[in-house]
């Protein structure tokens, strides 16, 4: 057995003497006179408070920003007074409609066996119930796939209720997985016959908070009303449902209308030498309404507009355009981002990046460029790396105003936050300003600052060459 080991040791240090070292992964150079002006753009977040004063200003004079509301036009015009005051130029509001929801009432409770009130929220674009509300027994399902195996006709006169909980990670990606239940509930429970639908909430907090969220039921034909419970009563409804039947009133109202206005506020830093080429920043303008709309998305909404003035007080001006584009209705159904990217096909992105994930510090760029232009990826992170950002991988998604531009083909890159506990608060009445660190705001702001003087200066192309 010894002289096997000696023999398998003596194998392995031969093949590792003969291993040839793999070659260094290429990264762009960054020109001693480019990186001063990171250097100087890094700094200078650290040193203003603007990102957090601009949030304060929004949730403050605004406050919830449902779409097509009168809150989210008030917001528009906030949005672009703020711009003037950022000193930015060709600052307009480019309109759009879209059909409006809002839920009047929202209430729930426990009939039977022992009756007590629970905490819903109508998800966005449900139907009302009946005037009064409706009355049915429960059934549970303990996750989607379980109701998807459920037999036409099986839940006649039931409420559904989907009883799936969401994993906690840092990069949210528990969300794809959970989020499924909200739109497929009121379709799949109404083609069994069902009355009504009930999710666990879309979150990751034990609280008493309802998640707010879109319900895309629409748009399989089905017309059910569908409401998210809140954490702490959906633990109620499973330990009720556990012991016997339980019967449920629900009572949805709301106030739905067609033609409602909406509109994406944009401005610009032209650029000095090809104004054409765009470096485009995002985030979207309106919130649900149970809370401020702090996180999601006031943050985004400052952290670009102020590291695009960070950039726009600089003594010149970069080679390529920054624009800044604050879109109206992604809650709904991201009307502004498709408005936008019909509005704008014809125009050169060159990249994309957008902030619609809270306010917590970055971690890691991930980006989704040609396999040419890694080394600019890597230039990027390199660059990013005394902020505390690690490289990531180059399947980035770039967030979902982002969406109908990553399917034309621009390229995008994700400075992915810290996501933890962003779902403790998500489009709940929890979402509010004092969940805000000031400090990893600067950190966005610095990061986003880095990325966006990086790909407007520079002569990076991210996409495949032309054949």
């Amino acid at each position: 057995m010894r002289n096997f080991l000696f023999g398998l040791m003596a194998l392995a240090f031969a093949s590792s003497a003969n291993a040839q070292p793999q070659p260094a992964a290429a990264v762009a150079p960054i020109p001693a006179e480019v990186q001063r002006t990171l250097d100087r753009l890094s700094a200078s977040a650290f040193e203003t408070n603007r990102a957090y004063d601009i949030v304060e200003s929004l949730v403050t004079e605004i406050g919830p920003r449902m779409a097509g509301s009168e809150a989210e036009a008030r917001a528009r015009d906030w949005a672009v007074a703020m711009l003037r005051e950022q000193r930015f130029s060709n600052i307009r509001i480019e309109p759009f409609t879209l059909g409006f929801w809002q839920a009047t009432r929202e209430e729930a409770a426990v009939v039977t066996p022992s009756p007590q009130r629970m905490v819903i929220a109508a998800l966005g674009g449900s139907p009302a119930t009946p005037e009064g509300g409706l009355e049915a027994e429960i059934v549970r399902f303990p996750d989607l796939a379980a109701l998807e195996a459920a037999t036409p006709g099986s839940l006649n006169g039931r409420i559904v209720f989907i009883d799936e909980r969401m994993q906690r990670t840092q990069d949210g990606s528990g969300y794809g997985a959970a989020v499924a239940k909200r739109g497929r509930c009121a379709p799949l429970a109404q083609a069994r016959g069902a009355v009504a639908c009930l999710i666990r909430s879309v979150g990751t907090d034990p609280h008493r908070f309802a998640h707010q969220g879109g319900n895309t039921r629409q748009a399989d034909g089905a017309a059910l009303p569908a409401a998210a419970l809140s954490p702490a009563d959906a633990d109620l409804l499973a330990r009720l449902v556990a012991r016997g039947p339980t019967r449920v009133r629900l009572d949805i109202q709301v106030d739905a209308r067609e033609n409602a206005q909406s509109g994406n506020v944009i401005a610009e830093i032209r650029g000095r030498e090809r104004p054409e080429e765009i470096v485009l920043l995002v985030a979207h303008l309106d919130s649900w309404d149970h809370g401020q709309g702090a996180i999601d998305d006031g943050a985004g909404v400052a952290i670009v507009t102020a590291a695009a003035r960070l950039i726009r007080d600089l003594p010149r001006r970069p080679r390529r355009t920054i624009r800044v584009l604050l879109a109206g209705a992604e809650e709904t159904g991201i009307h502004g981002a498709n408005a936008y990217a019909r509005a704008h096909a014809a125009e050169t992105h060159i990249v994309a990046a957008e902030s619609d994930f809270g306010a917590a510090r970055i971690y890691r760029l991930r980006t989704r460029f040609a396999e040419p232009a890694l080394p600019y990826a890597r230039a990027m992170q390199r660059a990013l790396a005394p902020l505390g950002v690690i490289p990531g991988d180059n399947a980035a998604n770039g967030g979902p105003d982002l969406t109908p531009l990553r399917a034309a083909g621009v390229p995008v890159v994700e400075l992915s936050q810290d996501g933890w506990d962003y779902f403790d608060y998500h489009h709940t009445p929890d979402d509010t300003l004092d969940k805000i660190e000031p400090a990893a705001l600067q950190q966005n702001v610095a990061a986003y600052a880095v990325f966006a003087y990086l790909a407007a200066e520079m002569d990076w192309d991210f996409r495949a060459p032309s054949q």
